[in-house]
């Protein structure tokens, strides 16, 4: 099993990346990939979304089923700068069941460029929507990701 991103950055043209089902902690060693335009790194032990901002090509990214809780869920804000980013997974981490009603519309939100969310097409009203609550969803994450902190810490 892999538990480091090693290596990577002197493959200069990549452009898919499968790295599914490790022991990924970090994202991190992509900031070369100019033209990755694809990395699935579902099934891993990931908690934060960082590290692909140099990814200018990036138009896929896959985190199903890692760590992801409420307390780092701000850090998909990192990928505001991934402008032709269509599609990103993040079903089956904390942060998608431990905040039901928020999780999907604070992501859609914040990354205004996203078509898909989790496989589902974001339509128009939805990131309208979205949005419209953005102030009322930070200031929500912000008092559950110091609950998630603490729950982390137990």
């Amino acid at each position: 099993d892999i538990d480091k991103i090693e290596v990577l950055n002197n493959c200069r043209y990549l452009q898919i990346v499968y790295l599914q089902n490790n022991l990924i902690s970090k994202i991190e060693g992509l900031n070369r990939l100019k033209r990755l335009e694809y990395i699935n790194l579902a099934l891993n032990n990931i908690e934060r979304i960082e590290g692909l901002s140099r990814c200018e090509s990036l138009n896929k990214l896959d985190l199903t089923v890692n760590f992801i809780d409420l307390d780092e869920l701000h850090t998909v804000g990192s990928l505001k700068e991934n402008s032709l980013l269509r599609e990103v997974y993040l079903t089956g981490n904390p942060c998608t069941s431990n905040w039901e009603g928020g999780y999907r519309p604070y992501v859609i939100a914040t990354l205004p460029q996203l078509e898909r969310l989790d496989g589902t097409q974001i339509t128009r009203s939805e990131r309208i929507k979205a949005m419209q609550r953005l102030p009322e969803l930070e200031h929500e994450l912000a008092q559950l990701a110091s609950v998630a902190s603490v729950r982390k810490a137990d």
